[in-house]
């Protein structure tokens, strides 16, 4: 019956059409039950569209702005993303990091599509962060530069609305090659950079916590970031897991209420806005916590359980959320009452992030 009324709603426009006229698809990175490890798309009414195994575990998806091909970037500290065809999965391009560089699971493609930039992290001076550059010709990636992140273990990158101008997650957590042991917890250097395709610095900030560091993004079509943490102090402190910069402002923590922060246990996976909506939505995999909030107002529009939630992504009715352990949903937030409905996607086993094109 649900698979039957999702695919009602698809038909009449309830999910927002993809640029090359099909439902979107939902990509991810996925385990099977034996470790293996893959890249995947499937519809929102479950079928499954391809499951390209890969030798790493990726983390988050850049699709190219054109073409229907999108890299998989392998996790933190992997050295192996992967180029894949939309339309059947095929293995396009292994993309392996230089010498003394591992990914740290998120990039970006430019709008032209003739530029691909990676967050790296540079093993030579563990945690000094780069954009490692690549061009991309005849479904190839070929590296072709680096650039400065200033700040330590750069994490997520993303564009600012102009389409020119990056916004960047420093993690501030000095890591060296193969290892996601922290160096230097005590010495932490977290921020937030805003910079120029020619790798110049336009500004960089930081929260009040030393210990707070910034992980993901998602930014408004006004120009609004958000920025996920995760804390790394003591388990007794008090953390401040979502941060927003509204345009001309400073860049500071959005207000969430006790209960919610202490919910959250420090940790959370992945933030995603809704534009049309005016919210944004919040993932704490190790509270099994989902949040949606009002982005002007601030109002808490909901605080759900959902056990191992992982990544979020804005659909026209409001947002999907995968799990690592459980059902994928998705959140109609049309109405004051945000209705929550099971997905019929495979449950569990997803990584923290998902795209839908």
């Amino acid at each position: 019956m649900l698979r039957q009324l999702l695919r009602g709603v698809a038909s009449l426009g309830g999910w927002t059409f993809s640029r090359k006229g099909s439902v979107p698809l939902l990509l991810s990175a996925r385990d099977d039950h034996d470790g293996g490890h893959y890249a995947v798309a499937y519809r929102l009414d479950g079928s499954q569209v391809f499951a390209t195994r890969v030798a790493l575990r990726c983390h988050a998806i850049i699709e190219h702005p054109v073409e229907d091909v999108a890299l998989f970037v392998a996790r933190r500290p992997g050295t192996e993303s992967y180029l894949i065809d939309l339309r059947d999965g095929a293995l396009l391009q292994t993309i392996r990091s230089l010498p003394n560089r591992h990914f740290y699971g998120h990039g970006v493609f430019h709008k032209s599509g003739e530029w691909l930039y990676t967050t790296d992290n540079d093993t030579s001076d563990p945690g000094r962060g780069l954009l490692s550059v690549y061009r991309y010709e005849n479904r190839q990636l070929v590296h072709s530069g680096e650039l400065s992140t200033h700040g330590l273990g750069p994490h997520e990158v993303a564009w600012m609305p102009d389409g020119e101008t990056f916004v960047v997650a420093n993690g501030g957590i000095r890591t060296e090659a193969e290892s996601r042991v922290e160096m230097n917890l005590h010495a932490m250097e977290p921020s937030l950079v805003l910079m120029r395709r020619d790798g110049s610095l336009i500004s960089k900030e930081t929260l009040a916590q030393q210990m707070n560091s910034v992980r993901h993004l998602a930014v408004a079509r006004d120009g609004t970031i958000l920025a996920a943490q995760q804390y790394m102090g003591d388990s007794a402190d008090r953390s401040e897991l979502l941060a927003i910069k509204r345009p001309g402002d400073a860049f500071q923590a959005f207000p969430v209420a006790d209960r919610q922060s202490l919910a959250m246990t420090h940790y959370t996976a992945s933030v995603a806005v809704h534009d049309d909506l005016r919210l944004v939505a919040l993932t704490a995999p190790r509270g099994n916590r989902f949040f949606i909030w009002n982005l002007d107002t601030t109002e808490l529009r909901l605080d759900a359980p959902l056990a191992d939630c992982a990544g979020v992504g804005a659909v026209k009715d409001g947002f999907v959320v995968t799990s690592g352990q459980g059902r994928c949903r998705l959140y109609d937030c049309r109405s004051q009452e945000i209705a929550a409905q099971p997905l019929e996607l495979p449950a569990g086993l997803w990584d923290n992030h998902l795209h839908l094109t």
